[in-house]
């Protein structure tokens, strides 16, 4: 597969390396979103300074968000020895297959739409991704996690 796609794959001594990331349109809507809550808090304020401040804040909060998925785009990826997660703000943290108690995913309806998100449990730690964190539907990439285990002999 290309670069460009979502999920990478690239062959390093016989192993499969995968790679699921942020889609690099999102990062650029948030701070489309940020720049647009400050413009309409400047427009609409009307010389409140606690709309503005709101404004500001919400936009400050985007900014972060945004910040985030440039530093840390690759939220999971996988080997033959294991999963590598973001952790916190973009550190990222080595799960080896003998720590994965269960890869699961989590459906539930909210609204009229049915949300998926990955979970998988690390025993003393959960981590869990959404569809936006992972570029594709989390039903694929779990699919794609449990067969790496099964070939890793995990």
């Amino acid at each position: 597969m290309d670069d460009a796609s979502p999920d990478r794959q690239r062959m390093d001594d016989a192993s499969l390396t995968r790679e699921w990331r942020v889609p690099g349109s999102l990062p650029a809507a948030k701070l489309v979103g940020g720049a647009l809550l400050v413009a309409l808090g400047l427009l609409f304020a009307d010389g409140d300074p606690i709309r503005l401040a709101l404004a500001a804040l919400v936009a400050a909060g985007l900014a972060g968000w945004a910040v985030r998925d440039l530093v840390a785009p690759v939220r999971l990826a996988v080997d033959d020895a294991g999963v590598t997660v973001v952790h916190g703000f973009a550190r990222r943290r080595r799960l080896p297959w003998s720590a994965i108690e269960v890869i699961s995913v989590d459906r539930r309806p909210r609204l009229g739409l049915t949300t998926e998100t990955l979970e998988i449990d690390a025993g003393s730690s959960l981590h869990l991704f959404g569809r936006y964190d992972l570029g594709t539907t989390p039903e694929e990439v779990a699919g794609t996690l449990r067969a790496a285990r099964r070939a890793a002999g995990a």
